[in-house]
């Protein structure tokens, strides 16, 4: 090779080089393999589907737990290390809500294993990185009302999508229908809720819709029963409020006081969506009228 040949190929070698350097810089970096936890919808949802895939497995390591984490199943404080979220299940239908307001997520889990169904309902809330509270609520076979595989078949179909903004309720709108409807329980002033058509509720497994625009959810809304310990997870942009409560106060008069959450779906102010979980033997229901 000569002098002027290796003169070229140095040169055409430099070029290439060049081109590498300047294509390594433009490319952008590599994503992380999993968001990082926050109060962002992002951060929310990579908390979520962490908690999905601990349920699913039984594994709690994957879970990035605070120091001291918080740990409630069924109302009642425990040790996680022991509780629900180490039993694996097979999860055959999950929607989740995040509340970047609150940094809480609830997620509704339908397992229909005929040889351990439940429905689920689980909270999460993360701090700083951190999952600092999980609170599940579960239901199953012999709880009130309950068959998966009707919640499973009502619940798949019903849709949940993202609200356009411009027809977005406000928290203390979707906050305020909850409560009227919950409200109503006590006093039966059922003419305060904001009652949409058609609205369907599914409690347990039981479904309340017919399939006609004249369906409600008013049907089997009993009185005198005081609907107390309200905690709220509330999704703006899907128009929903889930509310941890109990299901009377727990007095003699006041119903059972039973684990219970409703999550309600809200489009213009109305209702249109009601799901309700009660931990509550069905043997367990002391009250003077029969189940709906």
């Amino acid at each position: 090779m000569n002098a002027t040949m290796k003169t070229a190929l140095a040169t055409l070698l430099g070029l290439a080089g060049l081109l590498a350097t300047t294509a390594q810089a433009q490319a952008p970096a590599p994503a992380p393999a999993t968001a990082p936890l926050s109060c962002t919808r992002g951060g929310l949802q990579a908390a979520v589907n962490l908690y999905l895939k601990a349920q699913g497995t039984g594994d709690l390591s994957v879970l990035p737990l605070a120091k001291g984490v918080g740990y409630t199943e069924n109302m009642a404080p425990a040790d996680i290390s022991k509780g629900f979220v180490t039993k694996p299940l097979k999860i055959d239908h999950h929607r989740s809500f995040l509340d970047t307001d609150s940094c809480q997520t609830f997620t509704e889990v339908i397992v229909t294993d005929k040889a351990a169904p439940h429905v689920v309902a689980a909270r999460l809330r993360v701090n700083h990185g951190l999952i600092a509270e999980v609170e599940t609520l579960w239901t199953t076979t012999g709880y009130w009302l309950f068959n998966a595989d009707n919640y499973l078949k009502y619940s798949s179909t019903e849709k949940w999508d993202p609200i356009p903004a411009e027809k977005r309720d406000s928290r203390g709108t979707l906050v305020a229908a909850a409560n009227a409807y919950l409200d109503a329980f006590l006093e039966k002033k059922i003419d305060l809720v904001p009652w949409g058509f058609p609205c369907v509720r599914v409690e347990g497994g039981m479904y309340t819709g017919k399939g006609t625009p004249a369906d409600s959810c008013e049907v089997g809304v009993p009185g005198g029963v005081n609907i107390a310990n309200r905690r709220f997870v509330v999704d703006e942009l899907l128009g929903t409020v889930a509310v941890f409560c109990t299901f009377g106060a727990g007095g003699p008069n006041g119903g059972s006081g039973a684990p219970d959450t409703h999550l309600f779906r809200v489009e213009n102010g109305k209702l249109r969506y009601v799901h309700t979980l009660t931990h509550l033997l069905q043997s367990s229901f002391r009250g003077s009228a029969p189940a709906p």
